[in-house]
């Protein structure tokens, strides 16, 4: 029997992450729950902050990466980091572009690509 690493969500997990448009996060277990647009790329778990405001969920998880993310009525214990390398950012913009399809999506689909946005990505790992 093969045992699941436990720094990857399950398959199963993973599917319903990848089905959702919406997850909420939230840093330590004083910062609230803010939802975010999030993508998957084949077992990793990526989302973006539109506005990297000095209160916002990304500066939260950057003092404090240990988080909850709630998905589908469960809440799971995570892990945050902060995701680097040009490959990779374009592997995450393309999954975003291939997700939000709406017309009212690709104005922040397209505001996903800029500088100061790519430095505001993170990978979500479970804990």
């Amino acid at each position: 029997m093969t045992q699941a690493d436990p720094k990857r969500f399950s398959q199963r997990r993973l599917a319903t992450i990848n089905h959702a448009k919406f997850l909420g996060i939230r840093s330590g277990g004083e910062h609230r729950f803010t939802f975010v647009w999030v993508v998957v790329l084949t077992d990793r778990v990526f989302i973006r902050s539109w506005n990297d405001k000095p209160t916002g969920w990304f500066r939260a998880f950057q003092d404090e990466p240990m988080g909850t993310m709630k998905i589908a009525d469960r809440e799971v214990a995570i892990r945050a980091r902060t995701a680097r390398g040009e490959r990779l950012m374009k592997a995450i913009e393309a999954a975003y572009a291939e997700k939000y399809t709406t017309p009212a999506s690709l104005h922040y689909v397209r505001g996903f690509k800029t500088a100061r946005r790519r430095k505001a990505t993170v990978e979500i790992t479970p804990r």
